[in-house]
């Protein structure tokens, strides 16, 4: 699922704690967690729903001023499928925030980084990527993911992929448009380069 900015700050400020989606199938289920900028999002329900039974209270605890305004956005989906509420709530910081926020590694943490790097590098099925995609991101923060796909004559979707197995590593973090290099990301491309010297 797909949170705007605006959403995620108020499921983090406890003003919303539910959003309604088009769905044929849901791809979420009571249970399932999502990690987001703002920290884990954990889905409480999600039930299929009438128009008529999205009430007031629905709306504004979506986000919405008025249910007619929330009845209208949903209306304007492209997508095929009855309407869905999911009930959910903020379950506490993504522990890779913090990794992610800290820049001052040891040189061990450093080369187990690199290792790691190597590793995901090994089991490619194409040349080593992870450097590169680094670079890229590092030199261009804030491109969108389909510029950088292009940059590197790949296609958009396995590069989002690639992208995310770093995010897995608290390497890069994405911004309302394209990535960047989190400051531990930044600390091991500063390693990276140091031994390349």
């Amino acid at each position: 699922m797909l949170f705007r900015r605006e959403v995620l700050e108020g499921i983090a400020g406890g003003r919303i704690d539910r959003v309604f989606r088009v769905w044929g199938k849901p791809p979420v289920r009571a249970g399932s967690t999502q990690r987001t900028w703002a920290g884990i999002i954990v889905i409480d329900s999600v039930t299929a729903v009438t128009p008529e039974e999205i009430t007031e209270e629905d709306a504004l605890r979506s986000g919405f001023n008025s249910r007619a305004a929330l009845l209208t956005a949903l209306s304007k989906s492209t997508k095929q499928g009855g309407y869905h509420r999911v009930m959910l709530r903020l379950g506490g910081p993504d522990p890779r925030a913090e990794l992610a926020g800290n820049a001052d590694l040891t040189d061990q943490e450093l080369a187990d980084l690199r290792a790691s790097l190597d590793a995901i590098d090994s089991r490619s099925r194409r040349a080593p990527w992870t450097r590169e995609v680094l670079r890229l991101i590092e030199e261009h923060p804030g491109l969108r993911a389909l510029d950088l796909a292009e940059r590197l004559g790949r296609d958009r979707l396995p590069f989002k992929a690639d992208v995310r197995r770093l995010k897995a590593l608290a390497l890069t973090e994405s911004l309302e448009t394209g990535y960047r290099l989190t400051p531990r990301g930044k600390a091991l491309m500063a390693y990276l380069r140091s031994l390349a010297e």
